[in-house]
């Protein structure tokens, strides 16, 4: 069964730094896009930054300058490390593989995973 999991969230004070990973497992035959969202209450969940296969990025207006993505094919894993941290950037974090894969029986392609989310407070 894949399984995504994400960590490294938590509290930190506006301008501080944090690192968010996620690693997928699983049968995987290939990861195509990996992608960071994010959620705050009472908003829509919202792209954050995501990056294909080949290394091209992608971020949102808001995080521009300040975030970073970045992947490590051999690990399946996708990192977000965030910078200048704001407190409107407060929010659950998921990340999300489109991939290629044996799951539960079934060969799915070009499907969307996502991981189950992580806790970002940027407070002081």
């Amino acid at each position: 069964q894949v399984q995504l999991v994400e960590s490294g969230g938590g509290l930190v004070q506006p301008g501080g730094s944090l690192r968010l990973s996620c690693a997928a497992s699983g049968r995987i035959f290939s990861i195509n896009a990996m992608g960071w969202y994010r959620q705050a209450p009472g908003k829509e969940r919202e792209l954050v930054a995501d990056i294909t296969s080949g290394g091209n990025t992608n971020y949102g207006d808001s995080v521009k300058g300040r975030f970073t993505i970045s992947r490590d094919n051999a690990k399946n894993t996708v990192s977000l490390q965030m910078n200048s941290l704001k407190p409107e950037d407060t929010a659950v974090y998921y990340c999300k593989f489109n991939l290629d894969a044996r799951d539960r029986g079934a060969s799915v392609y070009g499907m969307d995973y996502w991981g189950k989310g992580t806790l970002v407070t940027v407070s002081s």
